[in-house]
């Protein structure tokens, strides 16, 4: 928490705003990364979408009120941005494959993967899972948010994600049933 009023002061300065911005940079960097590519699974998505969310924070910084931390804002952001370039890749059919398909085989093949079967097998469920209930999945289990913040995030109300997270789990569980 110290950082973060660290980091707002020197944002709330013009002569400082480029410093804070490069330590806001440093603070959020790794966090945001793994919250993308647990959407997107891809490095090279996730590592330009990464870049995409911090341009809009820069070219926002004004329209940051304080209202919620800064890794909450931040992290909105991010998440829209990965929910956007997921459904601009499947409104652009780039093979006759689904984009879950084959998602485990990628994963194990990718440097940056590193781990086992059953990892690539649990992405490649989550993969399959619609937008949302991926994202409110990813949230609650990867990163183990409060309800309450995924919901100041994605903007719906905690028994909407609540449901979303309670199907998600079911698919996955069949999804893995499935693929025993």
């Amino acid at each position: 928490m110290d950082n973060e009023r660290q980091i707002l002061s020197l944002l709330a300065k013009e002569s400082t705003v480029k410093q804070g911005f490069e330590m806001l940079v440093r603070q959020y960097s790794e966090m945001l990364y793994w919250r993308i590519r647990r959407l997107v699974q891809n490095h090279e998505d996730a590592d330009d979408l990464l870049q995409n969310t911090f341009m809009k924070a820069w070219l926002n910084l004004d329209g940051f009120e304080g209202k919620s931390l800064l890794s909450t804002w931040l992290t909105s952001i991010a998440i829209h941005e990965a929910l956007d370039f997921l459904r601009h890749q499947q409104r652009t059919p780039a093979t006759d494959a689904s984009p879950e398909e084959g998602v485990a085989e990628r994963l194990m093949a990718d440097d940056f993967f590193d781990g086992d079967r059953a990892q690539a097998l649990l992405q490649e469920a989550v993969a399959s899972l619609p937008d949302v209930q991926r994202t409110v999945f990813t949230l609650k289990y990867f990163d183990d948010m409060k309800y309450s913040e995924i919901s100041s995030i994605l903007g719906s109300t905690e028994g909407a994600l609540k449901a979303s997270y309670h199907f998600a789990v079911k698919k996955i569980e069949k999804y893995f049933e499935d693929h025993d």
